[in-house]
């Protein structure tokens, strides 16, 4: 199983300015002057050991990640990072006949925004699977591609495109791969998603803040729901101090939560996203680093894998 992030912010898309870029630059010149650098080969093993946030950077697309483990395309919500993986399709070469199965934990804006500019969706000859649990799937797509906010209506699309709206807690079944939901604390409602093919394990639970549940155990049952996952993508927007105070309520947790969920469920590899769309790559690295540093004290004894999300980051699991 493979799984490709092709949009991991949250909220709205975060553009790169030239400041970014510029200060980027003079930072690994300043690394650069430590070290002798003379062939091709010595300066790409330079850049490469750069931190993330000086030889590149955590991206800018809203949340879109596509999970390998069949004969036809899972997608994982349709934020602004579908568009770059429509290209990928387009450069293939393999422009028609493909099936794509787009599953959406719930229908906000960041979620959905990308698919105006899925080319896939022009083209005859392919089929695109929506499918979730709002019972609003459809018109949320149709309404934003109406006009005055769009040029193209939904209906003038050339692609074969079903909706499937599952009522919750039922599970989806898409060839031999399992898709089991998980309601989460959001507003509007946001769904957890497990994906199972028969020997690996991902889960997907973005857009959801911890709380308490009724019997006052703070696992929200979800330390149940990650359990043994190879692959926990989790959303980590906040600083913790600020998903307990200033941001309580507004439906998104922390690194540190993701670090203490994924130790009691015993998860092999963690990553934050749903990445602040207000936080540079110099902040994105340092919650990455205190995440790991969190995690070494909350349970010395457990190697826990901790990455950040970035478009364009794949892991093999």
């Amino acid at each position: 199983m493979r799984v490709i992030f092709w949009g991991a912010r949250g909220s709205l898309p975060t553009s790169i300015t030239a400041e970014t870029i510029r200060q980027k630059i003079i930072q690994a010149f300043l690394e650069a002057q430590k070290t002798q650098l003379e062939t091709r080969e010595e300066i790409e093993q330079f850049v490469n050991g750069l931190p993330m946030s000086v030889r590149g950077s955590f991206g800018s697309n809203t949340p879109c990640v596509q999970v390998d483990c069949g004969d036809e395309y899972i997608l994982l919500d349709a934020g602004t990072g579908i568009r770059d993986f429509s290209n990928h399709i387009m450069k293939s070469g393999q422009v028609s006949g493909n099936t794509f199965n787009i599953i959406l934990s719930h229908l906000h804006w960041d979620h959905i925004q990308g698919f105006p500019f899925f080319v896939p969706s022009y083209i005859k000859g392919n089929k695109i699977n929506f499918y979730g649990w709002h019972k609003d799937l459809e018109m949320a797509f149709r309404r934003q591609q109406q006009s005055p906010s769009f040029p193209v209506d939904f209906s003038d699309l050339g692609a074969e495109i079903n909706f499937h709206t599952v009522e919750y807690p039922k599970k989806i079944m898409i060839n031999d791969i399992e898709v089991s939901p998980f309601k989460q604390f959001h507003p509007g409602d946001s769904y957890g998603i497990r994906i199972d093919d028969g020997m690996k394990t991902v889960v997907y639970s973005t857009d959801a803040e911890h709380k308490k549940d009724a019997e006052g155990e703070d696992d929200y049952g979800f330390v149940q729901f990650f359990q043994d996952a190879n692959l926990l993508i989790f959303d980590a927007q906040y600083k913790y101090i600020e998903s307990i105070d200033t941001k309580e309520n507004w439906g998104h947790s922390s690194n540190v939560i993701g670090v203490e969920l994924a130790v009691r469920s015993k998860v092999d590899k963690l990553c934050l996203f749903h990445n602040e769309h207000t936080f540079n790559d110099y902040e994105l690295e340092q919650s990455l680093i205190d995440a790991k540093n969190y995690a070494k004290i909350y349970d010395p004894d457990y190697e826990l894998n901790i990455e950040m999300a970035y478009d364009g980051l794949e892991i093999e699991i």
